[in-house]
């Protein structure tokens, strides 16, 4: 299958609209972290007008970067795949000043409640103050920037997650669900695994010869590439599967077990990318949790799996 590479060769050119297809530009945050790669990608479809997906993070320099770029144009709609903070916080202030309606799902909420004693770690990089002018749904079609964009519902990185289609392009803006720097973090109770699992296949449906996504490059033979994340996830779970065959785990052991070398500042969100594997399994029969279904649980194989 092919390797989910960290994408070395992306350049993200701060502060310039760099051309990926045509009538589409690409314009890259500074917000670089482990969670971000370099920076979070806006894209900007057609000339005039303009379509804006995932304006960014709500920083003064990638505001003002946009606002330059889209001088002197109409910009049609601003475009939401979802609402963590570095996609969607820059949407108020360029609808503010564009007015431009705001296109998305809905709001930002959690994949389910929280369990007794469970907390968010998550929490902070939801956008809560979203709201779309527009809401929109799967199979949804808008005319955005002189193009027909059609709306593909993703959920699984969270509730609302949505990738646009250049409907007669083949070209998909993937937001946070596919990526090539990186796999995506499926993190409850914002993140289900179940439905992310359910998304790739919604994906593998379509014939779409290209993505481009929410961080890093674009992801060339996308099909094969969902495939390989498919069967990346599958592998992640036969791993839980046999590192609690030796005996009851919990999360923390379980990271050190099956993630090697990973480096220290994301062993959290990979114990959270476990814990939504592990809800997964348990709603399936095959893993017990101890007292429940939480981080801090004690998991064994259920009896009988």
């Amino acid at each position: 299958m092919p390797a989910l590479t960290h994408d070395r060769q992306f350049d993200p050119r701060y502060g310039e609209a760099v051309t990926v297809a045509p009538g589409v530009r690409r314009l890259t945050a500074r917000n670089p972290s482990p969670m971000t790669f370099h920076g979070t990608n806006t894209y900007l479809i057609g000339d005039d007008p303009v379509a804006v997906i995932d304006p960014g993070p709500g920083f003064p320099e990638h505001i003002e970067s946009l606002k330059q770029v889209l001088a002197g144009r109409t910009v049609s709609h601003i475009l939401v795949t979802h609402t963590h903070a570095d996609h969607s916080t820059a949407a108020a202030e360029l609808a503010a000043a564009t007015g431009a309606p705001t296109v998305g799902e809905g709001p930002h909420r959690a994949g389910r409640a929280l369990r007794e004693g469970e907390t968010n770690a998550l929490e902070a990089s939801g956008d809560v103050a979203f709201r779309p002018d527009i809401a929109v749904a799967h199979g949804d079609r808008l005319e955005a920037g002189g193009r027909t964009l059609e709306v593909i519902a993703t959920p699984g990185h969270t509730v609302n997650h949505l990738c646009f289609g250049l409907a007669d392009e083949r070209l998909l803006f993937s937001g946070d669900h596919v990526m090539v720097w990186s796999t995506t973090i499926v993190a409850p109770p914002d993140g289900v695994m179940a439905d992310y699992m359910a998304s790739l296949d919604v994906l593998l449906a379509r014939d779409d010869r290209r993505y481009l996504p929410g961080h890093g490059g674009a992801v060339e033979d996308p099909g094969s590439y969902v495939e390989a994340l498919r069967g990346h996830r599958q592998k992640r779970e036969e791993a839980i599967v046999r590192a609690l065959a030796d005996g009851p785990r919990t999360i923390p052991e379980m990271v050190r077990a099956i993630y090697v070398a990973l480096d220290p500042g994301l062993r959290k969100a990979a114990g959270l990318s476990l814990l939504a594997h592990l809800e997964d399994l348990v709603e399936r029969g095959t893993v017990e949790a101890a007292p429940s279904v939480t981080f801090d649980a004690t998991y064994r194989l259920a009896s009988g799996a």
